[in-house]
Order: structure tokens, then C-alpha cells, then sequence
């Protein structure tokens, strides 16, 4: 018993010495943490490098864009073949996806050698042979005479401007086909299969050229939605992950993601890698078939790592550290160590049983302390490659945490090769240092079962699923992106509808009333004094108190106070709402102190009125959500000095009943002269501009020029622009509180472009191109879908990130594909609203240039509204509509700082100076 516990001690003291030999004879080849977290930052370093325009040519981590932008969901169905070049053997592959409430994926392949004569001869013999292996395929499959869509794997860098084409920069691995270099390898191979067609029956569509890393990537994202990194460790190594779009220069568009093939086997190409490169690595290097190129690679993958064994154990034994200093023949011959014999040697229990064998085949005759030394080596080798493949691959989660914006990450990383798959120890070595390197990522490997080739038919089919989805969201949206001709046509028939409100005899049945507003003046700087303002237009109601003064430093100030109008009010009877405005009004003449005084008073009420007198209005309808009885037809002004009277606490001079659109003419017509133009773009829409009082039929006089009131919201309310209304048009007008009416500001204003959005989002999520298919609760609620949302999505700064979290605040929890739908729906919805409205205002501001018999128009157009001020582009779009369809016009855009109530004070200033 105590010889063996003697014997078993004896050789734990001998495999101690001999490991401790063996590190420090290679202590240059164990890195330690910092060196690994060193590594990690230098490949952070490439990584941006090779994103950048600038930067790309001279990086070494090439980080090419695929074109592969979306992850398999699950929806994907079809056949589809896929080839696979890039290693020992060519593949070729028919696969089977389908989606019959649970995705399933049949595959059946085939797999042909890859001779030396063929894949180091010509371009043109090498796709001939690709080419006769894939009909060879199809014949044993009975696939002639079907038109298939094929995915390419090609596992070299190749640099893509879409997803069907691809340059190659430089062949790896043992690849050295001529004239195939520099050119696109998919044209290649199309023209090899069209050789085949005819005779053969091959018909063949080349839908997607796939890196094999991003193979990896897709055939694993097909089991895990969360997978977005691919990762080979085999004969040679490479990464691939989803980059957010705008990060990559090399490519337009800012918005979503794409698959980043980083090309990471050239890292250190440039000399970056020099202070942990060795020997050993160098002697690697220049024996092989492209010195100076794929330097990290070449310490990583499996097609050297067996050599670089072979090497340090060369030089030990001529050091006489091995084998009694005794160099053989087979020992001396370049690859007679293969990756094979380092995985067979370094087995948990057979290990130095495998590595006596191995030796002894190479005539080496070793000792129990070789083999111990023999095992070490070949840790310490294959213990650098999981190490320095850790520290790039935490280098790549440490980015998609940061795009992300999380403290957590939560990812999948899909691998394939041989190293990773073989080798005993391996995966678990890497596992290990990628958890410790990054603390902060929890991270699932994921095994690819079926290798990168079908993830070419995957990418294949997810090409082909968004093909089809987008020829469908292209078709929801094709009626929202107006032509010219369209627009010309709005322009023409708000035009005759403006000149149809003028004429008495017209009056009555024209959509446009072109209401006139008894305003005959703007304002000229001489007035002055106190006036008292009211604002009435929405779900707030404003008071203002206005002090105007004139002379050489004119100016306006103003004191307001702000007061909600409650939804049972806006749509209870008349007699509460106008109450209510006193109420407000006497708490705002207490707030200020002035409750004794007699203040002339303007009135800005936001709804379409007729009016007898400037201080005289009849309503015409409510719009914008207010409904309160017993309004409509009744003079507003007497119901307001009514309610005083009722209140019978003060009493106010009412000089003038002014729409707000009026208020914001007449508030930029204060700062410039030459505006006589208001617009509102906001909850809802309307213009007013100055017309010669001889156009206007329904106005006694012909002299001078009046403000028009032209409550251009009720356009097309005949049909005349039913052309151009759509389905979720109708839907969002049948719902309304004034089904048929005001139908352009439906069109064109804030307070319905959200519900506008949220049917159309409904429609596609029903048609399965949306959320999964699944409508939650909250999008089936009208309204829930705010205008303020479309400002959001649709701002340039904002990324998609935070373009998923507003939709997850509705409830709505899409993927970032779903938010660039959303995000295209916001913007045709918008842009369509902002081309509408121009295309209005320039049939008013081409009337006023005939009108006045000028070439030329200079116009100003004072502006006020939310939906001009705050979204990102609705402003541009409407300035350049206008531009394009009234060109004699120069027209001046200048927004009303201080709204309408500001506006009602001047025009009462006016009318008392007149």
C-alpha cells in the first residue's frame, strides 16, 4: 500500500516539474487577464476603425457590412439549397423550412471534396466544379427543372455592397484560385450554373452570398431569437454581430441593423500583435501561403495550431529538453502534427496514453516525463487560442451591450468548427475566460448543429420573407406618397374652391367658406394701451392681459394664465362652457388685480364662424373635439356677454371676434409688414390671408382688402379629393365626432395624424408584418396613439432603442425590425399631411400673386401650431411643397413666437385705431 501512495506522489512531483519546466520555457505564450483585457481594447479600437469611411482602408479588422439585416422570427417557409465553399469539403444542401404553428427545418446534403488541382487552379475551374457538384445534387435529389432561390456560403472576406454581390479581397486558409481575387465571386458562380441550364435543366436563383460566420449566426438565431454573434473556430476563425446601421459608414441609411462580418483573423496584421507574437508564430507565418496576413488567425485556428506544436517541441528536443535531444525525420516534416493529434493528446483520461502513441508514431521513443511535457505543450497552445479568442469575442459583447445601453446584456453567441467542436477542452476554456473578461454579459454559446450552410438558406429565406414583406408594406403605404401630378391636382381644386367661398352665388355649397373676418387693417406701430385677450381652441383656454406700446422702441408684453377645459364641458351645453370661460376669466382679473377695470377685449375662438361685424360671429360648426349644444348658429359674442352678465361681477368691452389663425397673422404682421398670411399646423389646420375686398361678393364694398377667414379644414368634404383618401382616411373619419366633415384637416392635422398611424399599424400587424401578428389591447384603443409619438419616432436624433421604448410604453413590445416599420409609417403618414398643406397653401399664395397682376409674389406667411414647431421635418416638407408648386412665389416662413392671444390683442388695437 505504501508503494503506491510512493509511486502515485512520485508522479504528481514529476508532472509538477515537467509543467513547470514547459511554462518557463513558453512562459511568452500564457497571458494573463491584463494582457487578455489589453488585447480587448485593441480590438475595440479596430472594430471602430474599420466602421469608419475614413478609417476602413488602413484597419485590419475589416468589419465588412453583409447585408444581412434581420434575424430569422420564425415566419420563414419554403425550399431553398444552399452551397458551402471554404474548407476540406464542398457542400451542398436542400433545405426544408416551414411554419406550421411551430417552425421546423428538414435538411438533406451532400458532401464533395475540394481537390488541390481545383481550388489552387483557375477562378473559371473552380465554379465549374461548384457548379457540377450542385447539378450532380439536384439530380440525386429530383430537383431539375424547379426554380430554386440558393444561398452561397463563401468563408473568405469579401466585400459586399448588397447582399447578392461579393468582391473578394484575398483568399485564406489553403485558397489560391487565380483571377477570381478583386472580382464578384456570385456573377462567378451564375455564370458556371447558366453553362447548365439549358442542357441540364438547372434553374437556379443566387439570392444571398453568406460569410460562413454569419451561416453560423443565422442557423442558430432560426433556434434562439437572441442570437446575434457568430463565431468559427475551426480550420480558420472569424466573427460576425449586429451592428447598429448607423455606426456603419460604409453603408447609407441610418436605421436598424446589419450583420458586421469583422474578418477578425487579420487583427495584428499592422504590427499590433507584436509583443505577444513569438518565435514560434513568426516561423508559422513565413512558411505559409500568405506571410505577413492573418497573423491572429494563425495563432488561433486549427490549421496551425498542430504545426506550432510541432515547432516548439523541434526546438526543445535540439535544446535537449526532449527526448534525450534525439530529433527525428517525422518530427522535422512541416504538418506531420495535425490539430487532430493535439485534441487526441490533451483527453482528460487518455490523454498520455494518446500522446505515447502519437510520439512514438514519429519515431520519437518517449519518456513518462516527454509525454507530461508533450500534454503541456499542446495545453499551453490550444490554451492561448480559447484566450485570444475570448478577448476579441468580449471585445464584440462589450459593443453590443454598449449600442445597446444596458447595464445587462442578455445575448447569444452561435459557434461552428472544428476546434471548438473537437477539442476536449475547448469550449469550457473559452467559456470560462469570456465570463471572466466580461462580468457584466450573460452569455448562452449555442452549438450550430447543421453548420453555416444552412444558415446561407436561412439568410436565403429571411431575404426572401422580407422581399415579400416589404412588396406588401409598400403596397399599404404607396397611397400615402403623393406624385406631383396628385398634388398639382390639390392645389387646382383648392383653388377653385377658394374662388367658389368668394362668390355669393357659390357661397352656400362651396367646402371652403372663406369666412370674412371684418379685419381691414394689419398693424402699423402706432398702437398702444392695455387690452385683454381670451384663447379658446383646444383642450386649454388662455388669458391674457396685453400691454402694447408704441413709438420708437415698440413693444408687446404679456401676462397669461392657463385653464383646462374638461372633456364634459367641451361636450356639454353651451351655457356650461361659457360659464366656464367666465369663471376662468374672473380668476385670472383676481390674479392680476384688475377686476374693476373696463378693458377692450379680443376674442380668439378657433372655430369656424360667421361673422356680421368683427365683433359679431355666428358658429358654424365645432370641430376639434368640442360639441357643446345650443352653439352652432348662435352669435358667440352674445353667449360670452351673457355669461358675464350672468356672473355679474365685471364687465368687459368685446371689440373683436378673431379666428387664430387671424391672431397669428396679425401677430407676425406686428414684426413684418409683409405678412398676410397666417397658417396653424397644429390640432387642427387652417389659413387666413388679406384679400381685395373687390373679390369678395359676400362683403358690401370694393375698396381696400380684408382678412379671410378661409376654414380651409372642410376641403373636399363634396368628394372632390376622395381620389386620394384612404381606407384608414374613412376609418378615422367614421369614427370621429363629425363623420363627413372637415375631411383635408383629417388629412393634414395633428389631432388625427396619430389615429391615422395606429389603423394603419393595425392593418399590418393584422397582415402578419407587425408585432408578431399580434394586436395587444392597448393599439386597439383610438387615441392611444398621439401625434406627439410621431414627433418622437420620427426625430433624427432619437435611435431605435429609444424608438422600441415609446412603443413599449404603448404597450406595444416590438422588435427593432417592427420600430423601422413604425418609424416608415409615422414618416409617410406626416410627410403626406405636410405635402397636403402645401399644396393648399400654395393655391393661396399663387391667388394673391394673379390678384395683385406681379410676376413675383414676396410674401410672408406667419405660422403657429405644434405640429410645425415640433416635428422634426413636417415644416421642411410643407416649405419645399410650397416651393415646388408655386415657383413665382418667394415666401417667407416666420413663426409666431406668442400665438394667437397676442394676435386678438392687436387686432382689438387695430380696430380701436381704425
Amino acid at each position: 500500500m505504501f508503494a503506491v501512495h510512493l509511486l502515485a506522489f512520485y508522479f504528481t512531483k514529476l508532472k509538477e516539474d515537467q509543467i513547470k519546466k514547459v511554462d518557463r520555457y513558453l512562459y511568452h505564450l500564457r497571458l494573463s487577464d491584463d494582457t487578455l483585457r489589453d488585447v480587448m481594447a485593441r480590438f475595440q479600437a479596430e472594430m471602430v476603425k474599420g466602421l469608419g469611411r475614413d478609417t476602413n482602408p488602413t484597419a485590419t479588422v475589416k468589419m465588412l457590412p453583409s447585408f444581412v439585416r434581420s434575424l430569422p422570427d420564425g415566419s420563414e417557409k419554403g425550399d431553398f439549397l444552399a452551397v458551402d465553399l471554404g474548407g476540406s469539403q464542398f457542400r451542398a444542401l436542400q433545405v426544408k423550412v416551414s411554419q406550421d404553428g411551430k417552425q421546423s427545418c428538414q435538411l438533406e446534403s451532400k458532401y464533395y471534396p475540394t481537390p488541390k488541382e481545383v481550388i489552387q487552379g483557375s477562378g473559371a475551374e473552380l465554379f465549374d466544379y461548384v457548379a457540377g457538384c450542385l447539378l450532380d445534387f439536384m439530380e440525386s435529389r429530383n430537383l431539375k427543372y424547379k426554380k430554386l432561390p440558393l444561398g452561397f456560403t463563401f468563408s473568405f472576406p469579401c466585400r459586399q455592397t448588397k447582399l447578392e454581390e461579393g468582391v473578394l479581397l484575398s483568399w485564406t486558409k489553403h485558397f489560391k484560385a487565380r483571377g477570381v481575387q478583386g472580382t464578384d465571386v456570385v456573377s462567378s458562380l451564375r455564370k458556371a450554373l447558366e453553362k447548365h441550364k439549358a442542357s441540364f435543366g438547372i434553374d437556379v436563383d443566387v439570392l444571398a452570398l453568406v460569410n460562413d460566420t454569419v451561416g453560423t449566426m443565422m442557423t442558430c438565431g432560426y433556434e434562439d431569437q437572441r442570437c446575434e454573434v457568430g463565431l468559427i473556430i475551426g480550420t480558420g476563425t472569424n466573427a460576425c454581430y449586429m451592428e447598429e446601421l448607423r455606426h456603419i459608414d460604409l453603408v447609407e441609411g441610418d436605421e436598424g441593423r446589419m450583420c458586421i462580418n469583422t474578418e477578425w483573423g487579420a487583427f495584428g496584421d499592422d504590427g499590433s500583435l507584436e509583443d505577444i507574437r513569438t518565435e514560434f508564430d513568426r516561423e508559422i507565418d513565413q512558411g505559409s501561403l500568405n506571410p505577413g496576413k492573418q497573423l491572429f488567425e494563425k495563432m488561433i485556428s486549427s490549421l496551425h495550431l498542430g504545426e506550432l506544436v510541432r515547432l516548439i517541441l523541434l526546438k526543445m528536443t535540439k535544446e535537449g529538453l526532449l527526448f534525450n535531444g534525439k530529433v527525428s525525420t517525422a518530427l522535422c516534416t512541416k504538418g506531420k502534427i495535425e490539430m487532430k493529434h493535439v485534441a487526441a493528446m490533451e483527453k482528460y483520461k487518455e490523454g498520455l496514453s494518446n500522446t505515447k502513441e502519437i510520439l512514438t508514431e514519429l519515431n520519437l521513443f518517449p519518456s513518462e516525463e516527454d509525454c507530461i511535457a508533450v500534454q503541456h505543450v499542446c495545453t499551453i497552445i490550444s490554451f492561448r487560442s480559447a484566450n485570444l479568442c475570448a478577448a476579441a469575442l468580449a471585445a464584440i459583447l462589450t459593443r453590443l451591450r454598449e449600442n445597446k445601453k444596458v447595464l445587462r446584456l442578455r445575448t447569444t453567441v452561435g459557434i461552428d468548427g472544428t476546434l471548438y467542436k473537437a477539442h476536449p477542452q475547448y469550449a469550457k476554456r473559452l467559456h470560462k475566460v469570456v465570463r471572466r473578461l466580461v462580468p457584466t454579459c450573460d452569455v448562452r454559446f449555442l452549438l450550430s448543429t447543421s453548420g453555416s450552410t444552412r444558415g446561407a438558406a436561412m439568410v436565403t429565406a429571411v431575404a426572401r420573407r422580407l422581399a415579400e414583406q416589404r412588396k406588401r408594406i409598400d403596397a399599404v403605404l404607396a397611397p400615402f406618397r403623393l406624385a406631383p401630378a396628385a398634388l398639382h391636382e390639390v392645389r387646382d381644386k383648392m383653388r377653385m374652391e377658394l374662388e367658389r367661398g368668394l362668390r355669393r352665388d357659390t357661397q352656400a355649397t362651396a367646402t371652403v367658406k372663406m369666412l370674412p373676418t371684418y379685419v381691414c387693417g394689419t398693424p402699423d406701430g402706432t398702437e398702444k394701451g392695455k387690452f385683454l385677450a381670451l384663447d379658446l381652441g383646444g383642450t386649454n383656454f388662455r388669458v391674457l392681459l396685453v400691454k402694447i406700446r408704441s413709438g420708437r422702441r415698440k413693444s408687446v408684453r404679456m401676462y397669461n394664465k392657463i385653464f383646462a377645459i374638461p372633456l364634459e364641458i367641451m361636450q356639454g351645453t353651451g351655457e356650461e362652457l361659457f360659464d366656464h370661460i367666465v369663471q376662468c376669466i374672473a380668476e385670472f382679473l383676481e390674479y392680476m388685480g384688475i377686476k374693476g377695470a373696463r378693458l377692450p377685449l379680443g376674442f380668439t375662438f378657433s372655430f369656424p364662424c360667421r361673422q356680421a361685424s368683427i365683433d359679431k360671429g355666428t358658429l358654424v360648426g365645432w370641430t376639434k373635439g368640442f360639441k357643446a349644444t345650443d352653439c352652432e348658429g348662435e352669435d358667440i359674442v352674445d353667449m360670452l356677454r351673457e355669461a358675464i352678465k350672468r356672473r355679474n361681477e365685471f364687465d368687459l368691452d368685446i371689440v373683436a371676434l378673431v379666428n387664430d389663425t387671424v391672431g397669428t397673422m396679425m401677430t407676425c404682421g406686428y414684426e413684418d409688414p409683409k405678412c398676410e398670411i397666417g397658417l396653424i399646423a397644429g390640432t387642427g389646420s387652417n389659413v387666413c390671408y388679406m384679400e381685395d375686398m373687390k373679390n369678395i361678393e359676400i362683403v358690401e364694398g370694393n375698396e381696400g382688402k380684408m382678412c379671410i377667414n378661409t376654414e380651409w379644414g372642410g376641403f373636399g368634404d363634396n368628394g372632390c379629393i376622395d381620389s386620394i383618401r384612404t381606407e384608414y382616411d374613412k376609418e378615422v373619419d367614421e369614427g370621429s365626432l363629425n363623420p363627413g366633415k372637415q375631411r383635408y384637416e383629417k388629412m393634414t392635422s395633428g389631432m388625427y395624424l396619430g389615429e391615422i398611424v395606429r389603423q394603419i399599424l393595425i392593418d399590418l400587424t393584422r397582415q402578419g408584418l407587425l408585432f408578431r401578428g399580434q394586436i395587444s389591447e392597448s393599439l386597439r384603443k383610438r387615441g392611444i396613439f398621439e401625434t406627439k409619438f410621431l414627433s418622437q419616432i420620427e426625430s433624427d436624433r432619437l435611435a431605435l432603442l429609444q424608438v422600441r421604448r415609446i412603443l413599449q410604453q404603448l404597450g406595444l413590445d416590438g422588435t427593432c425590425e417592427d420600430s423601422i416599420v413604425v418609424k416608415e409609417v409615422c414618416g409617410a403618414v406626416s410627410t403626406r399631411a405636410a405635402r397636403l398643406c402645401g399644396a393648399g397653401l400654395a393655391a393661396v399664395v399663387e391667388k394673391r400673386r394673379q390678384s395683385q397682376g406681379a410676376e413675383r409674389l414676396e410674401v410672408t406667411v406667419g405660422v403657429d401650431g405644434t405640429l410645425y414647431k415640433l416635428h422634426p421635418h413636417f415644416s421642411r416638407v410643407l416649405q419645399e411643397t410650397v416651393k415646388e408648386l408655386a415657383p413665382q412665389c418667394d415666401v417667407t416662413f416666420m413663426l409666431s413666437e406668442d400665438g394667437s392671444g397676442k394676435g386678438a390683442a392687436l387686432i382689438t388695437a387695430v380696430a380701436k385705431r381704425l
